[in-house]
């Protein structure tokens, strides 16, 4: 059985990372929580080279756009880390047969660093990034590739656990995958169409899918 996962907050703490590293960044040149503030709200999303070009004009920092940006991966991918569990419950769920992927949006080295920095990537037979298949989530294409990137046909079926219900659950329900979403403390508001599981957290969607084939 096929189970595809986001990355961002919903197996790593994203926003705990960008929140330290975008105050730890402002302080180091000297510029005020304003700054910090600024960084958070424009790369709270995605963050990709160009946001960085942004970022140097509007707090009038000297450094390269690309020297910025490779700060940020290298930074980002040391302040994040995985939600408590993450890591065991994923290789307890793989150790039980599941083919296991990443279907992430954002950029191709900022993903794969954070991937490797907290020992994930071993745990995925396939890892698929938007910026390289050319398809973001809700597309279909991207959960296309994120399967054949597994060996397995998106036809055979599967799950998508994700945080988002635009692009996470949408997408994955469009493309016939079963969905588990990771709400943390949110309520379902977002149409008609609720996920096949709710729940708080990664792992208690991991144990879910353990118990299907258990």
């Amino acid at each position: 059985m096929l189970a595809l996962f986001d990355l961002d907050n919903t197996l790593i703490d994203r926003q705990g990372g960008l929140d330290a590293w975008a105050g730890d960044f402002a302080r180091s040149r000297g510029l005020p929580e304003e700054a910090a503030a600024l960084v958070r709200v424009r790369l709270r999303a995605r963050a990709y080279p160009d946001d960085f070009r942004y970022l140097r004009e509007e707090l009038g920092l000297t450094d390269a756009a690309d020297d910025l940006w490779h700060e940020y991966v290298d930074g980002v991918a040391r302040s994040v880390l995985c939600f408590p569990g993450v890591p065991e419950a994923l290789a307890r769920l793989r150790d039980m047969g599941w083919t296991l992927g990443i279907a992430t949006n954002g950029a191709v080295s900022i993903q794969h660093a954070k991937l490797h920095a907290t020992g994930l990537a071993p745990l995925f037979d396939g890892v698929t990034i938007s910026e390289a298949v050319g398809a973001r989530k809700p597309e279909r294409a991207l959960f296309d590739a994120a399967a054949s990137a597994c060996g397995v046909p998106l036809a055979s079926g599967g799950w998508m656990v994700g945080d988002s219900p635009a692009t996470d659950m949408a997408g994955a329900r469009a493309a016939g995958l079963r969905t588990a979403w990771v709400a943390g403390a949110r309520e379902w508001i977002d149409g008609p169409h609720e996920p096949d599981i709710v729940v708080s957290s990664a792992v208690e969607a991991i144990e879910v899918l353990r118990k299907l084939t258990g």
